[in-house]
């Protein structure tokens, strides 16, 4: 166990960095603190033996005064060694929290896009950034106070045993009594409630996020009650886990403890009754009451070092769980980078006997899937849904890596290719594009950061997106989502069009991307396209089977398999799986509704 929690510290102190050195330096001032904070109270004895010696002429104890002052001093001086302490803490705190956050999204950015599907972002989020704030209390109190306490007990250890051992290991008595309460609660099989609460909280903030991102949803169709369902089961789960920890677990052991730690006096009582006699008979009874005025005071001091303890090893046990949330993102696959990267010689596009399954599933997505799109050529993958065209899509660039086989873009394996090369070679368009929250020249900048907006503004144009502009307050400076500022399903698909222009890459990769543009919008898109896909190599998905008609050859994907290929009209003559989706295609275009 004692192991475990130096290497969580081990672990935090990696992430500090350079401001490890601050955390140690926090470390010793706290240390340091924490004798000076005892001192004030040897003052106190101090003055009580001197007022003892002289009764009842009080007045003879000539050294009152310079003991209130030095008490004076050096509380003053604990308290200002302490708040250095803690901002040299706080410092590294801060710093190594952010940079567990930029690590953790460094690394989620090296993860394949599967990783996302299977850890929802409330999740995540809960994962990374709250697991990254509860890291703070440890470094910035916790372990300053692990180590000032621990020089307090062995200071008052030293001091318990010098004068008389018999009082001081009273004293110490409910310390030892604390400490076994302390390990009832947090140590044992208790440490797995813990994980187990800390399980709960993350599904809670998955179960929540979900629930926000639902509303619309849950308001149109009128299903409040019923869509809280599994956000009031994940936070009543949370509760239980709570009560239970704290209820059935820690009453007991937690009133035991404050009882003894607050009332450590009570063991001094007996202990003195026990001595007195023979101090009276030694005739040593001053020293007697001395020693007892000694144990009085420090008995005091028995309840502040453990109560730190108490709350420290709770911070250590709460990090812990954290450094765990945090290591399954830190853990999560990233895709593998070749040492010796080959750069891709041309424009085509190869799938070699390549066989996929996702993660979980017991079935391949794509199974023995082999095609070849040449350089400058349009090719359409259609099929019926769950067929495998987005999949195939996404192995292009590396969204997930194969299973076996090989996706081969330009003559080179794309896990031989350097992955910022890879994607340089690829532009997508898909049918649900987010934008984010800023000006729609930034929006479209973001798939070439280093543009002018001179070179924006010609890809708006190329993608139509001029009429948008227009309506705008502030034309391409408007921010999205600002002052009722919001665009239609087809206009946000536009604009992802000029993201894909202006990145200027040689393959493009269309998925589904008039699916939710109304006629207008279409029509927009399409001319949009001409642009788009001109001199490149093109690979396109679609279910409205009329916009793949002209493509220069058609793959017919379904349940993983490549079921036909070939133009619009050798797949209408061969009468196979094409033909019948064009049949139910016509028929569904030319459905309309009828008076009876």
């Amino acid at each position: 166990m004692q192991q475990k929690k130096k290497s969580d510290v081990a672990v935090l102190l990696g992430y500090a960095g350079n401001y490890r050195a601050l955390t140690f330096l926090g470390l010793g001032l706290s240390g340091v603190a924490m004798i000076l904070g005892m001192l004030p109270y040897i003052c106190i004895w101090l003055v009580a033996r001197d007022l003892i010696a002289v009764a009842p002429n009080w007045t003879e104890a000539a050294h009152i005064a310079r003991y209130g002052w030095m008490s004076f001093g050096f509380a003053v001086a604990g308290i200002a060694v302490y708040f250095a302490a803690l901002m040299c803490t706080h410092l590294a705190a801060f710093r190594t929290a952010a940079n567990i956050r930029k690590q953790g999204m460094a690394h989620l950015m090296k993860t394949p896009l599967g990783f996302f599907d299977s850890n929802a972002s409330g999740l995540i989020r809960n994962r990374l950034d709250g697991a990254a704030s509860e890291t703070e209390t440890l470094l910035a109190h916790n372990l300053a106070d692990i180590v000032g306490s621990a020089a307090m007990v062995i200071s008052m250890i030293v001091l318990m045993f010098v004068f008389d051992w018999r009082m001081g290991a009273a004293c110490l008595l409910a310390a030892v009594i604390s400490v076994i309460a302390m390990f009832t609660m947090m140590g044992g099989k208790n440490a797995k409630l813990m994980q187990e609460y800390q399980a709960a909280q993350d599904t809670m903030s998955k179960a929540g996020t979900e629930y926000v991102r639902g509303i619309p949803v849950v308001k149109v169709f009128q299903q409040t009650v019923y869509s809280f369902k599994a956000f009031k089961q994940a936070i009543e789960d949370y509760s239980a886990k709570a009560q239970h920890y704290q209820g059935d677990i820690c009453q007991v052991p937690q009133s035991v403890n404050l009882t003894f730690t607050e009332g450590a006096f009570i063991f001094l009582v007996p202990a003195a009754l026990l001595i007195a006699p023979g101090a009276l008979a030694s005739g040593n009874f001053a020293g007697f009451v001395t020693n007892f005025a000694f144990y009085a005071v420090f008995s005091a001091i028995v309840s502040t070092a453990l109560a730190r303890i108490m709350f420290a090893s709770s911070g250590m046990m709460l990090a812990s769980t954290a450094l765990a949330r945090i290591d399954k993102v830190m853990s999560a696959p990233v895709l593998e980078i070749t040492d010796d990267p080959k750069a891709p010689e041309d424009n085509s596009v190869e799938f070699t006997d390549v066989s996929f399954t996702y993660e979980g599933s017991d079935f391949p997505a794509l199974e023995h899937v082999s095609f070849r799109v040449e350089p400058g050529e349009t090719v359409a993958l259609v099929g019926p849904s769950g067929g495998g065209k987005t999949t195939a899509a996404s192995l292009i660039p590396r969204f997930w890596d194969v299973t076996s086989g090989s996706v081969k873009v330009g003559g080179t394996d794309v896990r031989d290719t350097d992955p910022h090369v890879l994607m340089d070679q690829v532009a997508f368009v898909f049918q649900n594009n987010r934008l984010f929250k800023t000006s729609i020249l930034e929006n479209v900048r973001a798939a070439k950061p280093g543009a002018t907006r001179e070179e924006v503004m010609a890809a708006l144009s190329a993608a139509r997106c001029d009429d948008i502009l227009e309506k705008l307050p502030e034309g391409a400076d408007t921010v999205i989502g600002t002052a009722g500022t919001y665009l239609s399903g087809g206009e946000q698909q536009r604009v992802a069009l000029a993201r894909a222009i202006l990145k200027d890459a040689p393959i493009v990769v269309l998925d589904e991307a008039t699916a939710f543009a109304d006629p207008e919008n279409e029509a927009l898109i399409q001319q949009a396209f001409a642009a788009l896909t001109k001199d490149r190599t093109v690979i396109m998905i679609a279910h409205r089977l009329s916009t793949v008609v002209g493509a220069d050859r058609i793959i017919v994907l379904d349940s993983g398999h490549v079921a036909e290929e070939g133009t619009h009209e050798e797949l209408l003559a061969a009468g196979g799986l094409y033909a019948r989706m064009w049949a139910d295609y016509n028929r569904a275009v030319s459905w309309k509704i009828s008076a009876s």
